[in-house]
């Protein structure tokens, strides 16, 4: 235990050698110590002592901190034989503090000394572990719901007599795109391609309610066009924010006539229908599913397709996709890109948009082929 005189004679040290004022030390909120060059703690202001035990002057620093041994990494060691001013972190009785030990000289210019500033942070740490805890159970339950969007896309097989073939890439672990094919009866299928606005956990949601509203809408309206007006009617009811709406295009294939009927709700990706011969685009204008009017009806054509033709449903993913000057891969590409690999277009589309957008995907891309075998 440091003499009265002792202390005394270190409080002169601290006012002659250009620290701070004595009475200003004993009155922070800080821990602030001096450490010798000999490990000894020479001085400990009022909290500190408080805190940790008026027996810590002339006590070693390390056994301050109720350690047998020095630290590993002694920054006040560090300080006294560099005159640099170090900083690390340290955890005292369960707190966590950010500890900077500065040089103390003397008049000669010669350090004799360090002070340490203990500054409390445990209320910033444990927030920050929160944090961590919290983002992996988020991470965790983003990659289940990952999962779940995967599991529900429809499997690429055939169906009577069309086949189905898909690639589907989400720019986040969650997708705002949604495609899907299923039968109606015995003589329909239906199979649509939409996009969320947005990204993420809420765009992800909304496609489980375009998936879920379509399937149960399908065995009692027929015609693409009111399915699409019973979608948006649905979808005024949910009562969202005008940021939250999305695009569908949604046809409606006879087996049996091969007859292909379809609607458009604002889905600016035109589908492609082709074969050997030629190309076309479905085109027909319908307004986004949206919180614009309280009810919405929409366009509905019909072509007749035969054995080998194809329909290329896609995204914006694709034609939005940009080259490091900026330029969208736009429609005409995708027309072109059909023309010329009509037998392999998906991996072909595929490997175009990422060596185009320099591997750089910044918005979710799906492509879906169907195509007549029979």
């Amino acid at each position: 235990m440091l003499k009265r005189e002792d202390l005394n004679m270190v409080k002169k040290r601290i006012e002659e050698y250009g620290m701070l004022n004595y009475h200003v030390l004993e009155g922070m909120a800080d821990w602030v110590r001096v450490i010798d060059s000999e490990g000894t703690i020479i001085y400990a202001n009022r909290v500190m002592k408080e805190d940790l035990g008026y027996n810590i002057l002339g006590m070693k620093c390390y056994k301050a901190h109720g350690k047998d041994s020095p630290c590993g990494f002694c920054i006040t060691e560090r300080s006294i034989n560099t005159g640099e001013v170090i900083q690390k972190e340290e955890i005292i009785n369960g707190r966590y503090f950010s500890v900077k030990s500065s040089p103390v000289t003397n008049s000669e210019g010669k350090v004799f000394a360090a002070v340490e500033v203990f500054r409390d942070v445990t209320r910033e740490r444990k927030l920050e572990l929160e944090l961590i805890d919290k983002n992996k159970k988020m991470s965790k339950d983003l990659g289940f719901a990952k999962k779940i969007q995967e599991k529900i896309l429809p499997s690429k097989e055939v169906i009577e007599n069309i086949s189905i073939d898909y690639i589907y890439k989400p720019s986040e672990m969650l997708s705002g795109d949604m495609f899907d094919a299923y039968h109606i009866d015995e003589d329909h299928l239906g199979i649509y391609i939409a996009d969320v606005s947005g990204h993420g956990v809420s765009a992800s949601m909304m496609t489980m309610f375009i998936r879920q509203t379509m399937r149960s809408i399908k065995d009692n309206i027929l015609s693409p066009s009111d399915a699409l007006a019973e979608l948006y009617s649905r979808f005024i009811a949910l009562n969202l924010e005008v940021d939250k709406y999305f695009t569908i295009f949604y046809g409606v294939f006879n087996t049996r006539t091969y007859e292909f009927r379809f609607s458009n709700a604002g889905h600016n990706c035109i589908p492609i229908k082709y074969n050997k011969e030629e190309v076309e685009m479905l085109e027909t204008k319908g307004y986004p599913i949206a919180s614009l009017f309280n009810e919405m009806y929409y366009n509905e054509k019909s072509i007749n397709l035969k054995k080998c033709d194809k329909i290329l449903f896609y995204t914006d993913g694709i034609t939005e996709a940009k080259d490091k000057e900026g330029k969208e891969f736009g429609v005409e590409s995708v027309i072109q890109m059909v023309n010329n690999h009509k037998d392999n277009i998906l991996r072909e589309i595929e490997e175009k948009i990422i060596a185009y957008s320099w591997g750089e995907q910044h918005d979710d891309f799906a492509i879906l082929l169907m195509e007549v075998i029979k």
